[in-house]
């Protein structure tokens, strides 16, 4: 093998290292304006029926307003932290707050569960009501 082959394969092995730990990196979630949405753009909101960091959105809620779900392998950081639902699977959290898609939000930006019943609401730059 010549050096530069070498080479080439040292920087592939490298890349194929380090490249996954990069995308575990990211926060699930971003400020767009001033609302907090997944990497798609999708509104996400929190429940005030949650307490203590776990959900009791479950059955029918959690098919209307369905959770940000968390990787088996997704690791807390800073304000982000995993709840383990009922069902098993594992839900992100901002600041202790599981957060929520809404299934009526068909498009990014769309916000429309925002205080629906007095107890969703969206994410804001100010962070999640608690």
């Amino acid at each position: 093998m010549t050096q530069y082959t070498l080479s080439l394969k040292a920087l592939m092995l490298a890349a194929a290292l380090v490249l996954p730990s990069m995308a575990f990196a990211a926060e699930p979630a971003m400020m767009k304006g001033d609302t907090m949405v997944d990497h798609k753009g999708m509104t996400l909101y929190t429940f005030d029926k949650d307490t203590g960091g776990k959900s009791v959105c479950t059955g029918q809620c959690a098919e209307n307003w369905p959770p940000l779900k968390a990787q088996a392998d997704a690791k807390a950081e800073g304000d982000w932290t995993i709840v383990k639902r009922d069902d098993g699977t594992m839900q992100w959290a901002y600041k202790g707050k599981p957060l929520y898609y809404f299934m009526k939000d068909k498009a990014p930006g769309d916000k429309t569960g925002d205080k629906m019943k007095d107890v969703w609401h969206v994410i804001t730059n100010s962070g999640p009501k608690m």
